[in-house]
Formats: C-alpha cells, structure tokens, sequence
C-alpha cells in the first residue's frame, strides 16, 4: 500500500513547490513533500483541500520510499549548485526508470550536462520552466516541459491537469529534446525582461511628459488592458498606481526606490542571443537599464552636471496617451519578435527541435508575458509553422505598420525632451534594419579586410575576396 500511496513527490517546500503540490492535489494525485525545515511540512499539510491526499516529510528517503514506481518527483531548489546537491543526494535512492524534474530557473547548459549524467544510470531527467509567480503555481501556471518525450508521457497527465487553460487548451506542451524547456523559459524571462521595461518607459513618457498622477496612470493602463495591450503585465501596473504605502501617506509606488533588481535570466538570454548569434536588441536594452539603475549616486552626480532638456511633452495629452499606447504595442510586438526568432535558431543549432506554435500556446495562460498578442501569433503560425521570424507574417505587418508612425512620433518627443527610451529605440533601430534589403554593413565589411585582411564577399559574383587597400 506505502509504495502505491503517493503519486508525486516535491523537494522543496517554498512558496512555488508548496502551491505546485497543493495544485496537484486539488486535482486528485497524492502527493507528497520533502522539506528539512519542519515548519514547511506542517505549513504544506495545513493548506491542503480538505479531502485531499498531501504529506510533508522531513527525510528525503522517506519520501522517495513512499512514491509509485517508476518515482515521478520534482526539485524546486534554487539554480546552480542547490540543484547538483539535491541530485547526489537522491542518486543512490532511486532506480532505473525513474523520473526526476528540475523544475526552477536553471540555465539550459546545466539541464544539458545533468540530463546526460543520470540518463547513464538509466534515470530520466527533465528540465521544465514554471511560470506565473505563486498565485499561477496554486491555480494554474504555464509549463514549459523538456528533455525524454518517454519521461513527459509519464507525467504528462498530471501537468495537463495543473497548467493554465485557455479555451479549454492546457497551457503545457512538450518544447523540446535535452534542455529545451529550460531554454524556452529562459526566453521567456528574456520577453519579461523586455515588456518590463517597455511599460516602465511608456510610465515616464506619461507621468513626466504629460503629468498625469497616479489615478490617471490607473486609469490608462486599465483602458489599455482591456483593448489591443490586454496583457498580464499591463493588468497589474495599473493595480500598482493605486497601493497605498502603509508606513507613509503616498501610494507606494512613489517611494519604492528605482534600483531595480534582478536574477539573471535576461542576462543569461541576452549572452546566449550572441552565442547564437540572434538580434535581441529590445531584450538587451533592458538587461542594461536594470543594470544602470544601480548606479545611482553617479547618476544624481551626472543629473547635476548635465542640465536636461525640460521633461515636458507639448502635445494634446489624449493625443498623447494614444501615441504612447501605440508604442508600447510596437515595442511588445518586437520584444516576442526577437525572443521567438531566438528559440528557432537555437532549436536547429542547439538541434532541440523546439516547437514555436507549441510554445506561443503554453505561453497564452498562466505566464507572466501572457497577452492577447499571443493568440495573434498562433494564428500566424498556424499558417506557417516554419515561419522565420514572427514579422514576416501578414497580419503581424499589418498591425506593426498600423502603430508605425506613433511610434516615430513618441521617439522623436522623448528624445528631444531628454526623456530615456532606449526599449523603444532599440526596437525602432531593429524594425528598420530589418526592413531594409541592404545595410549600410557593407561598410563595414570594407573597413575589416582593410585593416585586418578579413576579406569579402561581392554582391556580382561570387566566391571570397581579398585587396590591398591603397592610402589616399
């Protein structure tokens, strides 16, 4: 009976492998956690649905003990080191057939490595991306599973029934062999990264070139989320406007300081983009801004020594907001653009065989970057699943033209009152060097062979040319 008890298993009771097993509880596996700390456990069988089979232990070969063959069981620990550790801990309790998860932040080339080091001892291990924060985690995230198609067919019921649904569709999918789940995580962490800042940007065009308070920036942001930038994201920064600080009398976005932090995913997205290479321009913009908001006595040093060009936008404000609202449809629809041209080159380079018009499904509920837009994008794909990058769709085109032209305005205002929107740059600065059929690069082709003897290709011929440039 002990051995047939538990469906499940969990190590790692924190707040996300807590509502993860509760989840799955709720929709009828037994399940069970593995937490040293003691308060964890009690906390775990606490919140269980009354009716429900959910038990916390404090020994890590009680719980392996307890689980059906082959053990399905998942790690959410954090990334790096953590991870390895759990891993010894466990190897000398499982056997052969067993599936072991690593369902956290871990970066797609540790996922690689380990999937190669248990598969020798015959034990299966999948690399999976959860995303929707702990009220996803309880109620239905999105579950971005790779690695062994064997492994996935073993708990792929159970995720089905925990993930997200959108029209009755479960937000999960198998994306791919070795590390692809991971990886598309990690993209997605990169797209987050970018809509992020993107929103942050369309804030100070609003709040300091129109000077609208926070009631009217909650106002607006509702408006948006309910029309073209419905979206998870623009959802909760309108609820933002409105908390009111509890240690002061403002609202309490107004004294959250404008260092930002980070965990390293949009880094990590940013660097692999280049090992590829891919254009991810909007993603590093934003990885880069986070990185200069900690530098914050320089830039009160440097605001006192640059005067800046006054903040003030001259425009109609509602005229404005409409700009700004297309800008920040533009920028987004770049920022999936570049994140989804990613993911195909490293699916034929990295041969993960990830698969867009899967991935651009599961991302449609229970994700962080979740938005109407992505219902646009199954369609694009649904008329071409080969499609090179998402731009080169028609529908796609056409609504990118439709916003064009407020975006260039918006740009050209921010730029010339001395506000930064480097998101919306960047993405402009892609956009039009997409578009274009031939780059001014060939420039720059010249410039290497000239100093460096890098040679050429010709537009009229073909084949590798070199020439000993003259000094004039």
């Amino acid at each position: 009976m002990a051995n047939s008890l538990y469906d499940f298993g969990m190590i790692g009771l924190g707040v996300m492998g807590r509502n993860l097993l509760l989840n799955m509880a709720d929709h009828g596996f037994s399940v069970i956690g593995f937490d040293k700390d003691a308060a964890k456990n009690s906390a775990l069988e606490a919140a269980a649905t009354p009716g429900t089979t959910v038990k916390g232990v404090a020994e890590l070969a009680t719980m392996v003990q307890l689980l059906e063959r082959p053990r399905k069981l998942m790690m959410l620990v954090p990334a790096g080191q953590p991870v390895d550790d759990v891993i010894a801990s466990l190897l000398p309790l499982l056997e052969q057939g067993d599936v072991v998860i690593d369902g956290g932040n871990s970066h797609y080339t540790d996922t690689l490595r380990r999937v190669k080091q248990l598969r020798e001892k015959g034990i299966h291990f999948m690399g999976i991306g959860v995303s929707g924060g702990e009220q996803g985690a309880r109620t239905g995230p999105s579950i971005m599973p790779g690695g062994d198609l064997d492994a996935y067919a073993k708990v792929q019921p159970m995720l089905e029934a925990i993930s997200a649904k959108v029209k009755g569709t479960p937000c999960v999918a198998y994306l791919g062999k070795e590390g692809a789940g991971h990886y598309v995580k990690m993209v997605h962490n990169g797209i987050e990264y970018a809509i992020m800042q993107l929103i942050s940007e369309s804030y100070t065009l609003l709040q300091k070139g129109a000077g609208l308070n926070n009631d009217q920036l909650h106002e607006v942001f509702k408006s948006w989320n309910q029309g073209a930038l419905q979206s998870f994201l623009v959802e909760i920064t309108a609820d933002i406007f409105l908390q009111n600080d509890d240690k002061s009398d403002k609202r309490l976005v107004d004294v959250i300081s404008d260092k930002a932090g980070s965990k390293g995913t949009g880094k990590w997205t940013s660097q692999d983009a280049m090992e590829l290479p891919v254009a991810v321009p909007v993603i590093d913009t934003a990885v880069a801004m986070r990185t200069l908001s900690g530098y914050k006595e320089q830039r009160l040093e440097a605001e006192a020594i640059y005067k800046a060009p006054e903040n003030t936008i001259h425009a109609d404000t509602e005229m404005w907001i409409k700009q700004v609202h297309d800008a920040l449809y533009f920028a987004t629809i770049l920022s999936y653009a570049q994140g989804l041209a990613m993911l195909r080159e490293a699916s034929s380079d990295l041969k993960m065989e990830i698969p867009l018009p899967e991935v651009v499904k599961v991302w449609r509920g229970g994700c962080i970057i979740r938005s109407s837009l992505l219902e646009i994008f199954t369609q694009a794909y649904q008329k071409n699943a080969d499609l090179a990058n998402i731009l080169l769709d028609e529908g796609v085109a056409y609504l990118v033209q439709s916003v064009e032209s407020n975006t260039r305005s918006v740009i050209a205002q921010a730029a010339s009152a001395g506000i930064p929107v480097g998101g919306f740059m960047s993405a402009l600065s892609y956009f039009d060097a997409f578009r274009t059929g031939r780059m001014a690069t060939n420039l720059i082709q010249a410039q290497r062979d000239y100093f460096g003897a890098h040679t050429y290709q010709r537009i009229d011929m073909p084949g590798t040319f070199h020439t000993e440039w003259q000094q004039h």
